[in-house]
């Protein structure tokens, strides 16, 4: 039986280092990106805008064009290079606690504008860079060195669904949320990504991707119990599927 091997996509760096915790879901992520942007012929003409978190060590993976924004500003940014450069194919690459807390206001207003810029949002239930604090999408009960005792209702809130809340605006295009759980799950995370962006090719509006991504390290989880939280508690909260395809609607 033949060994399978498997191609580094030409969009990756040669020279990268590789900067996340062990088990980590963001390299697979970064791969998928990778391969996407590779097969429908983007890289030379890709920009991407990432702002702080582990999302912002995408920079040192991918060979493309890439400016960093701060905290929660990766879409205020992308809108504008967009609007530049309307020839330019312009993603951003996020943590839950950047596009959904910080940057918000950012990211409903795009979508309600239906910028035609496509995003990314790593859901991993918690700031992961800084320290494993309470984020917008921690979920009740969840432990994080700022909720010790557990997300609450009462002094927290409920976790945001982002996927969901970016559906309802009327300028996005395709909204999905997709998990990094299993292999086949990968696959139709690759999928989402995809339709994401071929969306802006279309010139349809916002297209946005919310994925599912296990965090290890501060879970104080092993690779294989982060995979199994998302699979089974994750999963159970932030259901995933497609939540928005115009492009259906127009077939």
């Amino acid at each position: 039986m033949a060994t399978q091997v498997f191609k580094v996509p030409d969009t990756f760096r040669k020279d990268f280092k590789y900067t996340f915790c062990p088990g980590c879901d963001h390299g697979v992520a970064i791969r998928l990106v990778a391969e996407v942007l590779e097969e429908l012929g983007l890289q030379e003409n890709a920009i991407i805008a990432a702002a702080i978190g582990c999302s912002v060590t995408i920079y040192d993976f991918l060979n493309i064009d890439a400016l960093e924004a701060p905290h929660g500003r990766a879409i205020a940014e992308a809108t504008g290079i967009k609007r530049a450069r309307p020839d330019k194919f312009v993603f951003t690459y996020q943590g839950d606690g950047d596009f959904a807390s910080i940057g918000l206001a950012e990211s409903i207003h795009a979508a309600l504008r239906g910028e035609k810029i496509s995003a990314i949002c790593i859901n991993n239930t918690t700031y992961g860079m800084t320290g494993g604090q309470l984020g917008p999408t921690t979920m009740l009960g969840q432990v994080t060195t700022t909720s010790p005792t557990g997300r609450n209702v009462e002094y927290y809130g409920y976790p945001i669904k982002i996927a969901e809340h970016i559906a309802l605006c009327d300028g996005t295009a395709f909204s999905a949320r997709v998990s990094l759980d299993s292999v086949a799950n990968i696959k139709k995370a690759k999928q989402a990504i995809k339709k994401a962006f071929e969306v802006q090719l279309k010139g349809l509006g916002f297209g946005f991707v919310e994925i599912l991504s296990g965090c290890p390290t501060n879970w104080r989880m092993t690779p294989e119990q982060s995979h199994e939280h998302v699979r089974n508690e994750m999963s159970a909260i932030f259901k995933p599927g497609i939540y928005k395809d115009i492009t259906a609607e127009i077939k």
